[in-house]
């Protein structure tokens, strides 16, 4: 676990290298670079899987579920939970920062070190409950897009929000996957695919719908 913290760090860091790149105007190659990127590192971790006989393994990650957290296997995410906490407690400055770099230099905050500290925060939170659960699609894209819809862009508000409601949608697809085919489960990140999948699309329908 503390490998891939250390990995989706180094690969973030890469990845905001790339990022600066893209001329300001070309918004649109920002996400599409990034799957450029991420199936690259895909295809990386799955040579790994193939040599060391765990492409069976890489396949169960992949669709989220919790299975796997047994005793031994979660404890690092009280350290997950410790970074988020430091997050809440910079999400005015966060707030700032999303302004954009001139005017977070003109009321005085530090951009760079803020920036910096979110990407590391970020990185290692991520990595560390991905590598326990495993991919959960859609859960980062889709709940915050929601509760900044309800609640505007204020992070020290909407953080505890965020959490409660991504918490509580996971649980609700872990309890439908155990339910739906029981005995047999059905991969809690496949059914929040689902439901994130068909969320999303509403959100872009909407929006331009709305002008």
């Amino acid at each position: 676990m503390l490998a891939a913290a250390a990995a989706a760090l180094a690969g973030t860091g890469v990845f905001m290298l790339l990022a600066r790149r893209i001329p300001p105007h070309q918004v649109l190659l920002i996400p599409l670079s990034g799957l450029v990127y991420g199936g690259l590192l895909m295809a990386v971790a799955t040579f790994i899987a193939i040599e060391g006989g765990l492409l069976q393994y890489l396949g169960v990650w992949m669709s989220g579920e919790f299975s796997g957290v047994l005793a031994g296997r979660y404890e690092l995410l009280w350290l997950a939970g410790g970074l988020a906490l430091l997050s809440y407690f910079a999400a005015d400055q966060f707030t700032i920062a999303g302004l954009g770099r001139d005017v977070s230099l003109n009321l005085g905050l530090r951009y760079g070190q803020v920036l910096g500290f979110g990407i590391v925060t970020v990185s290692l939170v991520s990595s560390l409950v991905i590598v326990t659960v495993g991919m959960l699609p859609f859960i980062g894209l889709v709940v915050p897009n929601l509760v900044s819809r309800l609640m505007g862009d204020n992070l020290r508000e909407s953080l505890p929000v965020v959490a409660a409601a991504g918490a509580g949608l996971l649980l609700i697809c872990d309890i439908l996957g155990r339910v739906l085919r029981y005995p047999y489960e059905i991969p809690a990140g496949t059914v929040f695919g689902i439901f994130g999948a068909a969320v999303f699309l509403y959100l872009l329908l909407g929006r331009r719908a709305n002008g």
